[in-house]
């Protein structure tokens, strides 16, 4: 490519996003920074301008709002830019499937772990497929892998993530699009300490635990490489043999464990 590319980073406000945005800045690409907290975007924008001369624009959107992908679309258009990269990464920890009994709390999650990621690489997709060039990773988690008692909703929003990724990968393959889920385990972010599971965290062993920035390496080099899926860290990659193995599961959906 002759120009710097695009980026776009949904949930560039903190956490992975947020690294995300440092480390492709750092490699030159221009960026479109995406979050629902305007304020701290600005600073991040303001940040790595200065660091690396780049062009940053802000741009507000919740997308657990149906009509927040299309219209993200346009403003993109607005502004006259290309998105070459795009990296889904807005996500919450949801609510309890069968123990919270407000549905239009699910349904709204559902609509900004799922189907904004679809509908953004509906609308982004394409016209990289056509000019020939694209990256798309699409942050899942190592809990999609392995299926668990934890609200029946995290995990399995992140399973969708990793096959729709997989099937794009596929249907991609040869175009210069390349697709990737990438696969964290546990992550060094706010995440936690926002989604109310600091106690968790604190009781977990220090080794378990990853930095932003490790990751978000992982992910940029599986997506160049054309893998479709990246497990992210060197212990979940020798864990997750163990849990796609059928005796795993086996055990681990037994009746009566949790």
């Amino acid at each position: 490519m002759t120009q710097k590319p695009t980026a776009l980073i949904t949930g560039a406000s903190a956490g992975l996003g947020a690294e995300f945005a440092r480390q492709l800045a750092a490699r030159a690409h221009n960026l479109i920074l995406v979050a629902r907290r305007r304020e701290k975007l600005e600073a991040l924008a303001v940040e790595l301008r200065t660091a690396h001369g780049i062009d940053c624009h802000v741009l507000s959107a919740d997308l657990a709002d149906p009509d927040a992908p299309q219209a993200l679309f346009e403003s993109v258009a607005a502004l006259g830019l290309t998105v070459d990269y795009l990296v889904n990464n807005a996500g919450i920890a949801g609510p309890d499937l069968l123990e919270d009994r407000d549905w239009g709390a699910q349904d709204a999650f559902f609509q900004l772990m799922m189907s904004s990621v679809a509908h953004l690489c509906h609308l982004f997709v394409p016209p990289m497929r056509e000019r020939g060039f694209g990256r798309v990773i699409n942050v899942a988690s190592v809990a999609a892998r392995l299926p668990r008692a934890d609200g029946c909703n995290y995990a399995a929003s992140k399973a969708y993530v990793v096959a729709l990724s997989e099937s794009l990968a596929v249907t991609l393959k040869g175009t210069g699009v390349n697709v990737c889920a990438l696969c964290p385990g546990f992550t060094h972010t706010d995440f936690h300490e926002t989604a109310g599971l600091q106690d968790m965290k604190n009781s977990l062993p220090k080794w378990f635990w990853y930095d932003a920035d490790v990751v978000v390496a992982d992910g940029i080099r599986a997506v160049e490489k054309g893998r479709p899926i990246c497990i992210s860290g060197r212990l979940y990659r020798w864990l997750d043999p163990v849990f796609q193995s059928v005796w795993t599961r086996r055990f681990i959906t037994a009746p009566g464990r949790n």
